[in-house]
């Protein structure tokens, strides 16, 4: 019983921020305002803070720009704890457009919508996102192309990598920076969640996001670690299937690393002070 008045009550205070926050995001969206970027990242935060997702971050957010943000997918969380730490906007299927309620967040975040069964609308998506890299958004591409269940990454699709290389004539150095991103769910109320348990924060897609949705809100407290690792350059000579390679090889590495209790191989306290608090971690 107490666990649905929780429900209850976090979803109510979730509803009344979105209320408040949602004309503003879609004045600053048509008027192209600045505020349009960080907009989110606020609403982001205290979204986590009321699913009781606790992030950590760990490494170095890339500096230079256009910067195209490289991550394993597990479940529609990995939105939420990224945008909470970072003012990005992602790459998604069509189809997200018509989710309930995350449709219309993807919107407000001026995501980037693409057809992959459409080949004569692909040049233009690709256009889209290198625009928007070359703008000096941050671009979050999942290139396992689903989720998994946040135990292993699966196969990236070196396809997709065509966004950056959009982005390059546009680039006023001739590169685009790919960094990649490693997300992982380690612990669930103070305790490590363990390869059995960890299915709890996957969402493979065979589940309805509503019932997922109330699942985490009844169970909260779920412990998230965000390891951002070193970048690869990409210009106009780069091998793209290289680019992937590398990039899935150091997403695989820092998942790895994190989910058997290891710390990835980068300075945490390198992280800069304006994303995490002085403690090196967060309730987002």
């Amino acid at each position: 019983m107490i666990n649905w008045i929780r429900v209850a009550l976090y979803g109510i205070l979730l509803a009344l921020v979105s209320l408040l926050l949602m004309p503003l995001q879609l004045a600053c969206l048509w008027l192209d305002l600045k505020p349009r970027r960080w907009l989110p990242r606020f609403w982001h935060r205290t979204a986590c803070l009321l699913l009781g997702l606790h992030v950590r971050v760990h490494g170095e957010l890339e500096r230079r720009r256009p910067l195209l943000l490289s991550a394993n997918h597990v479940s529609w969380k990995d939105i939420l704890v990224l945008s909470s730490v970072a003012d990005v906007v992602f790459v998604a299927k069509s189809d997200v457009k018509e989710w309930p309620v995350f449709g219309l967040l993807a919107r407000l975040q001026a995501s980037v919508f693409i057809e992959r069964d459409q080949k004569r609308t692909t040049g233009d998506q690709v256009s889209e996102i290198g625009r928007r890299l070359a703008d000096g958004e941050i671009v979050v591409l999942f290139p396992e192309g689903t989720t998994s269940d946040g135990n292993r990454l699966l196969e990236i699709k070196t396809s997709l990598f065509g966004a950056a290389a959009s982005a390059i004539p546009q680039s006023p150095t001739g590169i685009v920076h790919v960094q990649p991103v490693a997300i992982s769910y380690t612990g669930i109320h103070g305790m490590p969640m363990g390869r059995f348990h960890r299915p709890i924060a996957a969402w493979p897609g065979d589940i309805g996001l509503l019932p997922h949705l109330i699942g985490v809100l009844r169970e909260g407290a779920l412990e998230v670690d965000v390891d951002f690792g070193e970048a690869v350059d990409f210009d106009r000579h780069t091998n793209r299937k290289h680019v992937s390679r590398t990039v899935e090889q150091r997403i695989r590495r820092m998942l790895s690393d994190r989910l058997r209790g290891r710390s990835p191989a980068h300075d945490e306290s390198t992280f800069p002070p304006a994303l995490v608090p002085q403690n090196r971690s967060h309730r987002s």
